[in-house]
């Protein structure tokens, strides 16, 4: 064998060294980025803020070997007494001046005749009563009409209409039981072992029982909600899991999905359960929407049926969140690309402490967010190729741009929010249910569920009371005719 062919042969077992290097160092990036994440996800404080991190300071783990293993130093240690402060007094509190009084008058004792009342010293303290529960018992007296000898009638009123039919709860223990599992995240047992502490028993059963009726009662007015949020032209979309009791086997759960939709103009969000995280359920409930759409880069919202009906936005908070995870393996690119990403979000802030109009918002972001938008593409048309398409930069870039058209969609009309994160709000009810009832009984019961998120959420994101409303409108609702139900909406007119 002549020289230049052991050359030959040795340059090309150098490229497939070399490739495949290239190959290991693409791998471990990516093993790197996914320890990170596991690690952010199961200690990181999630966070939307970012502070740029001096380069110059380097972190423990950035530490030469030498100066890691370097013995601390020995000092003399000097004590020196600290000069006494005076203990800041906290200020009290303000009692509310809404809250209801009970006045309690104490005269001295002992007092002579004729001494004369020169003022009062009032002194204030919170006091707390546990639930008022009471018997609301309804008297309807009988009376005879005697007509003629032959003929007498017997007259009594009508029975008010009440909410579950032949049940003995009223409106307000209904909203009660369920504001307390819905917004105070009790579950039915809990509640059961409460009302037990106040000398009531009611089985766990029965509350479950009391729960359905009022879901039966309820399920127009959700269908109303429903009809009146798919008429608008603009939504927003997620979805978020929810583990179901499954009859296959005992104590095993599937995995179902809550996907939820929101009016940003309206404030009006709707839930819907499905089985699954398939199209299947948006394709159904988006058949006959037409407008603009705004949810994350999930594919199931990319192949709907009614594709042609529909513009999609994507959600800019999605996008920025790709870089934060990407902070731990490139924190000097990283944090050039979140400077920007803040640069847009402070032109949103500017908007709302202003508070423009649509119009005057759009003006805005042509002026202001336009350019910064031109500078981010720009920074990531420069960096494709440069960094490794398997790290979790790479990751973040490669996403963003797919989703480009789409992300900077918002800037073209003031309506448009630049996230999804007012409806990503309204899931957070959920993720805190999961942590104290850990389940849905079944199907039937996750779609119930979904009834009462809907409307609850539509009540915090309205600032309307829930319990007061509720309470209501399960006394409204037995009598309340069909083309009235989308008056009994928790919204501000």
């Amino acid at each position: 064998m002549s020289s230049e062919e052991k050359i030959t042969i040795l340059k090309q077992e150098l490229e497939q060294l070399k490739s495949k290097s290239d190959r290991l160092e693409s791998e471990n990036a990516w093993l790197k980025y996914k320890l990170e994440d596991l690690k952010r996800r199961i200690f990181g404080v999630k966070s939307e803020r970012f502070v740029p991190q001096d380069p110059n300071q380097p972190t423990l783990f950035e530490l030469p070997e030498e100066e890691r293993n370097e013995k601390p130093a020995e000092f003399e240690t000097v004590t020196r007494k600290k000069p006494e402060q005076k203990k800041k007094q906290p200020l009290r509190m303000e009692i509310p001046a809404h809250l209801p009084r009970r006045t309690e008058v104490i005269e001295p004792e002992n007092l002579p005749e004729g001494a004369k009342k020169i003022g009062e010293l009032i002194t204030e303290n919170l006091e707390y009563e546990e639930a008022n529960i009471f018997v609301r018992q309804i008297i309807r007296p009988k009376y005879i009409i005697e007509q003629n000898d032959e003929e007498t009638r017997i007259v009594v009123a009508e029975l008010p209409s009440l909410p579950i039919p032949k049940g003995n709860a009223g409106a307000s223990m209904l909203a009660h039981i369920i504001i307390s599992k819905y917004v105070d995240h009790l579950p039915l047992y809990r509640q059961a072992q409460i009302f037990k502490r106040q000398q009531l028993q009611i089985a766990e059963s029965t509350l479950g029982g009391w729960f359905k009726g009022t879901c039966t009662l309820i399920e127009p007015l959700y269908e109303a909600l429903k009809n009146k949020i798919f008429s608008c032209d603009y939504l927003q979309a997620d979805e978020t899991p929810i583990p179901v009791l499954t009859n296959d086997k005992p104590g095993s759960t599937h995995k179902g999905y809550h996907w939820v939709y929101y009016d940003p103009l309206r404030k009006l969000v709707l839930f819907d359960y499905q089985k699954s995280r398939g199209r299947e359920g948006p394709d159904e409930l988006l058949k006959d929407f037409s407008g603009y759409l705004q949810t994350d880069g999930y594919n199931a919202y990319n192949n709907l049926k009614n594709q042609a009906n529909i513009t999609q936005l994507a959600c800019m908070a999605h996008a920025r969140r790709k870089f934060e995870h990407a902070k731990d393996n490139e924190p000097a690119l990283v944090n050039e690309a979140l400077k920007m990403f803040g640069e847009l979000y402070d032109i949103e802030r500017e908007a709302r402490e202003t508070s423009l109009s649509y119009d005057a918002i759009k003006e805005l972001r042509q002026q202001k967010a336009k350019p910064v938008l031109e500078k981010i593409k720009a920074w990531l048309d420069e960096h494709l190729l440069t960094v490794l398409p398997k790290s979790a930069l790479g990751n973040a870039i490669a996403y963003t741009l797919h989703l480009w058209s789409r992300l900077i969609r918002y800037i073209e009309d003031g309506r448009f929010q630049v996230d999804n994160n007012l409806i990503e709000n309204s899931i957070r009810p959920v993720a805190l249910g999961r942590k104290n009832y850990l389940f849905a009984g079944s199907h039937e019961a996750a779609q119930n569920a979904a009834m009462i998120y809907s409307l609850l959420a539509t009540c915090k994101i309205n600032n309307v009371e829930p319990h007061a409303w509720l309470k209501e409108i399960l006394t409204i609702l037995p009598d309340c005719p069909a083309n009235m139900l989308h008056e009994l909406l928790p919204v501000q007119n």
